[in-house]
């Protein structure tokens, strides 16, 4: 019963989103993508000409946004490479490569250095979370770990000059987390962007400059 008020409340509230409906106006797949557009708006981060990737890109609002950003290309293409990286399927977007599989594994792996042709990402994106337990000490070794994948996949792709930012949630494990970026970037910035539900833990976190670039 009470799963079903749950569930109930949150349709309301979905439904009811002023985030959602702007998703379904301006076509993004979520209303995730004005968390992006938020941050990106505030940092900077997306220039025409770079090289981005979107780690757990599905369902590809992120991507989306990215795409825009980097539009104005020959023939209507885009100025720069987008590459988006998942497990589960995503449906295509013009100009965007798309690699499915685990990027931890070397298909993937070379996959992606044969899109990147020598060169290295300017900005790594990951909205990559964990399905959720409830139980606070897993829930947040689960965290922890998706973002040392995202963190080593920026090690290992990312200019030394570049950013990540990555997606996270505060309480239990959260300084440990923002510590651990502190020990890799030079710079860290700590985001709350509107379209993230104020009952919400969610967070993002922004790391500029690797400390220890894998040259």
């Amino acid at each position: 019963m009470a799963k079903n008020k749950l569930n109930k409340n949150w349709l309301h509230d979905h439904i009811n989103d002023p985030y959602v409906k702007q998703a379904q106006k301006d076509g993004y797949r979520a209303r995730a993508a004005y968390k992006l557009k938020e941050i990106d708006e505030d940092e900077k981060l997306i220039v025409p000409g770079q090289v981005i990737v979107d780690l757990g890109s599905t369902p590809g609002s992120w991507s989306q946004y990215v795409r825009r950003k980097l539009a104005g290309g020959v023939d209507g293409g885009i100025q720069g490479t987008m590459i988006g990286l998942d497990m589960l399927p995503m449906e295509p977007i013009a100009d965007v490569h798309f690699i499915l599989g685990d990027f931890r594994e070397s298909k993937s792996v070379r996959q992606l250095d044969a899109i990147l042709d020598g060169r290295k990402a300017d900005l790594v994106l990951s909205d990559m979370a964990p399905n959720l337990s409830g139980i606070a000490s897993a829930d947040a070794a689960r965290m922890e770990h998706i973002i040392d994948l995202a963190i080593e996949f920026a090690q290992l792709h990312m200019k030394p000059s570049g950013a990540l930012l990555v997606k996270c949630f505060k309480g239990s494990g959260y300084s440990q987390i923002v510590e651990k970026f502190r020990d890799e970037f030079k710079i860290v910035v700590q985001k709350k962007p509107k379209a993230s539900r104020d009952k919400s833990s969610e967070a993002f976190l922004l790391g500029k400059i690797l400390k220890n670039p894998v040259l």
